[in-house]
């Protein structure tokens, strides 16, 4: 309880979600669990304002391209209503794993735990003088 009250990183607080609450019509959730949410009136600015409330951990890298495009006003309709068409090729959107145990670690990184390959060529260390 007291997470969600003085957390924001953990998700939207208590006030965040009833103030997006009160303004806001729920308009969508993706695969990750997140919603979203557009203000049912116009701001002084003359658009309706969009908000994400996370599930989980607060980070802008979990929300996924098409989602993105419409919270920046680069569509109109949410995925929701009007999905991007797929390609065969797209893999599925991953948030940015950096710093995590999920991270990418390349063959031979001191993470992984194997030795990186040899170099070869003119490459000669530095060695400063003693």
């Amino acid at each position: 309880m007291l997470k969600a009250i003085f957390s924001w990183w953990n998700g939207a607080t208590i006030g965040a979600r009833f103030d997006i609450g009160r303004r806001a019509a729920l308009v969508g959730t993706d695969d990750q669990g997140n919603k979203y949410y557009e203000e049912r009136k116009p701001s002084l600015e003359g658009r309706k304002r969009r908000y994400v409330i996370y599930k989980g951990y607060a980070d802008g890298s979990k929300v996924p391209p098409d989602w993105h495009g419409w919270m920046h006003h680069t569509f109109d309709k949410p995925p929701s209503e009007s999905p991007l068409p797929k390609k065969s090729w797209e893999l599925p959107h991953k948030p940015n794993l950096t710093g995590t145990l999920e991270a990418y670690r390349p063959k031979g990184s001191l993470a992984e735990g194997g030795e990186r390959a040899a170099s070869t060529g003119d490459y000669e260390a530095w060695k400063p003088d003693a």
